[in-house]
């Protein structure tokens, strides 16, 4: 099948940004957000899109600093100490207002990783809008950055080495950000090994990632985490929001995430909703990985046009 065969491509409005995002599926269908991760675009969902299309009316964007989205900068000699721009609260507020250009004012989500943590914003900061949460091989950030011993740091050093200042890790990566890439990829959990990655996902990571731009707002999107974003967390636990939805929390068996956390646990004390899940036979990059099974669970967890 051709790539993405069906679906529209364009670039959207979302307040301060445009997001790049494919839209297509059914448009009889309850629209469906899918959110990716770190270092990759919405390209990961293909081979899930395919077989959710004829369900949903899909909505698959590059986040803020991805992909072909916009990427905000710094006024020059103007650092930004709280790197509010690659917030999880500002990408969410993109996916908000993404979602309401094209007409969905109620709808359901599924993130990945760093998709994952934006999604768990948009569900505190705009409880209102939306119908299912599905968070797949994270456990919550405060959750993890007050767990962190060496085990995690070990695991997981991307945390503490793309938080350094710029320009450290920019630079680093930047002269051989294809083989930090392909490095990422093949780790957390995945063997080593690439091919489950799609041969048009591969070459659309590496056109992507490899620009300097982009390696500076992936950095950003960690900064974030380790400041702002913690901030937002602990003021969010402290008012005593939380997830007001019904939850399915996926995690890969070879990650990390099985490795040092309890998902479920973690994710029950921040939902007031049912809350359910389990372990898949995976690393990290669970809908590339398994993307039938993957496809499945979503489409049994979300109410369909098919039911």
């Amino acid at each position: 099948m051709t790539w993405f065969e069906g679906f529209d491509a364009g670039l959207h409005p979302a307040g301060e940004v445009e997001l790049f995002a494919r839209t297509g599926g059914n448009p009889e269908g309850p629209p469906l957000l899918l959110l990716h991760g770190f270092p990759q675009t919405h390209a990961m969902w293909h081979r899930v899109a395919r077989q959710l299309a004829d369900r949903f009316s899909l909505v698959i964007p590059d986040l803020r600093g991805y992909g072909d989205s916009t990427k905000l900068a710094a006024a020059p000699g103007q650092p930004e100490p709280r790197h509010a721009q690659q917030s999880k609260r500002a990408m969410a507020a993109d996916m908000a207002a993404l979602m309401t250009s094209l007409g969905h004012e109620r709808f359901a989500v599924v993130g990945h990783d760093r998709g994952g943590r934006v999604a768990h914003r948009l569900a505190l900061d705009h409880a209102d809008r939306i119908e299912r949460l599905c968070l797949i091989d994270i456990a919550p950030t405060l959750d993890v950055y007050e767990a962190t011993d060496m085990r995690f740091a070990t695991a997981y050093y991307h945390w503490f080495f793309l938080i350094q200042p710029a320009p450290l890790p920019e630079r680093l990566i930047g002269a051989e950000a294809s083989f930090y890439l392909r490095w990422c990829l093949g780790g957390w959990g995945s063997r080593g090994e690439l091919g489950f990655i799609e041969p048009e996902a591969l070459a659309e990571y590496e056109r992507c990632f490899c620009r300097p731009e982009t390696i500076h707002a992936a950095c950003e999107d960690y900064r974030a985490a380790a400041t702002i974003d913690l901030e937002h967390d602990r003021a969010s636990r402290a008012a005593g929001e939380k997830i007001r939805c019904d939850l399915l929390v996926l995690w890969g068996e070879r990650g990390v995430v099985a490795r040092m956390a309890d998902p479920l646990a973690l994710w029950r004390a921040q939902c007031a909703g049912a809350v359910s899940g389990q372990a898949v036979a995976a690393g990290h990059f669970i809908p590339e990985e398994l993307p039938a099974d993957t496809a499945a669970r979503i489409a049994a967890f979300v109410p369909s046009a098919e039911g």
